[in-house]
């Protein structure tokens, strides 16, 4: 039988669509492979800048931001993660002194991420040794072919999975 899920048949009643063999080892090889990769690149930086790579991306968020600042909704929304795991992160950056958050001046509820000079260079320090463990990691094991087989592969999940309903439950609307 395929890859069961046990709690619920998903579709109001009708017969699960099972996965084949092959779709199972598909599965599972990408499952196996991204928790590998996920953890690699944590390691890696937990090791040379003592940060997780969520944080990272964070960093790299704002260093790429008009003023090295962005609106905590808009870091939210472009991490993929709730608004609460964004707000825990950035206290943990600022407790570290590589972001500050102020008031925005548009709207004053809201508020903006700031990397600060410290950040931009933690950032600046810890940037060759991540781009070299993603290189190794991913690139140098594909041809040129497969990489563009697998950006394409990903950009047409991600766009099956991000809802143009306003109203769809991500994480960043919690």
């Amino acid at each position: 039988m395929g890859y069961m899920n046990t709690a619920s048949t998903g579709g109001g009643g009708r017969e699960p669509r099972w996965l084949t063999e092959d779709e199972q080892r598909v599965w599972r090889a990408y499952l196996h492979a991204t928790t590998l990769l996920e953890d690699h690149l944590d390691r890696q930086l937990q090791r040379d800048a003592g940060m997780p790579h969520i944080y990272y991306g964070l960093l790299v968020q704002l260093s790429q931001a008009p003023r090295r600042r962005k609106r905590m909704t808009e870091l939210a929304i472009d991490a993929k993660i709730t608004r609460s795991r964004l707000s825990h992160a950035i206290a943990r950056l600022e407790k570290n002194g590589w972001v500050r958050r102020e008031d925005c001046p548009s709207d004053k509820r809201g508020q903006n991420a700031v990397l600060t000079d410290d950040g931009f260079k933690i950032l600046e320090r810890s940037a060759p040794g991540h781009v070299e463990a993603v290189r190794q990691a991913m690139f140098d094991r594909l041809t040129p072919e497969q990489v563009g087989k697998l950006g394409e592969i990903m950009k047409i999940m991600a766009e099956g999975l991000q809802p143009q309903d306003s109203g769809a439950d991500l994480p960043w609307l919690r």
